[in-house]
């Protein structure tokens, strides 16, 4: 790639919660002709996502919020249904990050993950990088209620629901996020649980 690619220049924006760059460069195309292009490119960091699922009662622990940008283009679907997830701080590993998550969104210490997929989930616009992974867990491992942090402005629900139901939300367009949507069907692909 580097040798159609020439005269990058790069513009910040806005750096207020993450980076937003404008990107200008030369990007030369199959028939050898040079053009002009820029575009922009939101930089929030990377994150990590789990899905827990209990094989032995045929559930799975997703989160319901509200999601300002998908609020702000469909009034409708503001409220979001997911994975517990959240971005990789400092230099903590995506293992940590979803072990950290998983109690304070969702109330549940877990002390292992297996991580299953990587993924840009909009490469288009946005640089982040999600790492994505399963855990089961059982009622042993409920340690709070959950519900996010006050200190990150976060009021989180937490939904224990049947595996089947889950999925038929993914078919209602009751679960419209890619990263929820890519997990659970991983797990359905797998036949990682017997669908209740």
């Amino acid at each position: 790639m580097k040798d159609k690619l020439k005269n990058i220049t790069k513009t910040t924006l806005s750096h207020d919660w993450a980076k937003l760059d404008r990107i200008d460069y030369d990007f030369q195309f199959k028939n050898g002709a040079w053009k002009r292009l820029s575009r922009e490119t939101y930089n929030r960091g990377h994150g990590a996502a789990i899905l827990l699922y209990n094989v032995q009662n045929g559930t799975v622990i997703l989160t319901k919020q509200f999601r300002m940008p998908i609020y702000d283009v469909h009034k409708d679907e503001g409220m979001s249904i997911e994975v517990c997830a959240g971005a990789i701080d400092n230099n903590d590993s995506p293992l940590a990050t979803v072990i950290r998550e998983a109690e304070e969104e969702v109330g549940y210490s877990i002390k292992t993950a297996e991580q299953v997929l990587t993924a840009y989930t909009s490469p288009g616009a946005i640089t982040e990088k999600m790492y994505l992974f399963i855990a089961s867990y059982n009622e042993q491992m409920k340690v709070t209620q959950g519900g996010g942090l006050d200190s990150e402005d976060e009021e989180i629900e937490v939904l224990e629901i049947p595996f089947s139901k889950a999925i038929e939300m993914i078919k209602t367009e009751e679960i419209i996020d890619a990263k929820t949507i890519m997990l659970l069907q991983y797990v359905q692909i797998n036949n990682l649980m017997t669908q209740k």
